[in-house]
């Protein structure tokens, strides 16, 4: 009796364990409705959401998901929109509503989604949306910051809008960010170094950069973390996701299922100016695995 009164007690304990698990997940949209009801992506690169976010007559670029992935940011420039416009659409009522106009542009988040950054600047939340801009540090604020991207463990990476490019990080140390650093030439070599997207972990990075051997425009390049706890060498991502055009922007979403990018290339026209035309892109995570050296 004992014997079975203990089993009982484990399956209980398990099925508790489980409902408090699912609670958890329970901020996700479910997975068909998570990516706009749109078939996965296997190890080579698509385009996202064709007719719904990427479309024919616009440059659509900077996805972002919020890491309860029911918030999607992105830019889009043409129709209505004359100069480039910061968008959002929210799952609301289980759906995507409409899009509408945002002041973030490209929003990193912390891991608990509190806290929204953008160049040089961040937000927290409130109970009725989101404070007021606040500098993330004097020891930023003469630098130029396309993109930032933070760690689980405070870190900063982030770049510098300049034409070589250069990525920095800043430990989170006694509550505390240092001093940036930069990071070491494995990062920093080549072109239009940019757009750092560090794993939660910081078990890798992923950035763009046009290098000698690419294949073209900038490409996505990743480096592993070694055991000492330097980065590995860059590695090209391939040409499952490099083109000849330019491709920018890595990061993966919350869920950590799809790595997202974009792709694109500047056209010109009659009167001999230039405009960009590009879309986002997604591919199964997996790829990020298969290209880890092996031990």
């Amino acid at each position: 009796m004992r014997t079975n009164n203990f089993i009982i007690s484990i399956i209980f304990f398990a099925l508790f364990l489980s409902a408090c698990n699912t609670s958890k997940n329970n901020d996700f949209p479910a997975l068909e409705d998570r990516y706009f009801g749109q078939k996965p992506p296997g190890l080579i690169a698509e385009v996202f959401a064709p007719g719904i976010i990427s479309t024919e007559e616009y440059l659509e670029s900077g996805i972002s998901f919020s890491p309860n992935m029911k918030e999607l940011y992105f830019d889009r420039m043409g129709g209505k929109y004359e100069k480039r416009a910061h968008l959002v659409i929210r799952y609301e009522n289980d759906g995507w509503g409409s899009e509408s106009v945002t002041d973030l542009k490209h929003p990193s988040y912390s891991k608990d989604g509190d806290i929204v950054y953008y160049g040089n600047k961040y937000k927290e939340r409130t109970k009725t949306g989101w404070s007021e801009s606040k500098s993330i540090g004097n020891q930023f604020k003469d630098i130029r910051i396309m993109k930032l991207s933070t760690s689980s463990k405070g870190t900063y990476y982030f770049d510098e809008a300049t034409e070589k490019g250069t990525i920095r990080y800043s430990r989170l140390i006694d509550g505390k960010h240092e001093k940036p650093q930069i990071a070491s030439k494995e990062i920093n070599t080549g072109k239009w170094v940019a757009h750092p997207y560090i794993a939660p972990d910081e078990s890798y990075l992923m950035w763009d950069a046009e290098r000698k051997g690419g294949y073209g425009d900038s490409d996505l390049y990743i480096s592993f973390r070694q055991k000492d706890g330097s980065w590995g060498a860059a590695i090209n991502m391939g040409d499952k996701i490099n083109t000849a055009h330019q491709e920018n922007g890595a990061k993966v979403t919350p869920d950590g299922k799809y790595l997202f990018f974009w792709r694109g290339y500047e056209k010109l026209r009659e009167d001999g100016s230039t405009y960009w035309v590009g879309k986002p892109y997604w591919v199964d995570a997996q790829i990020i695995e298969n290209l880890k050296p092996k031990e």
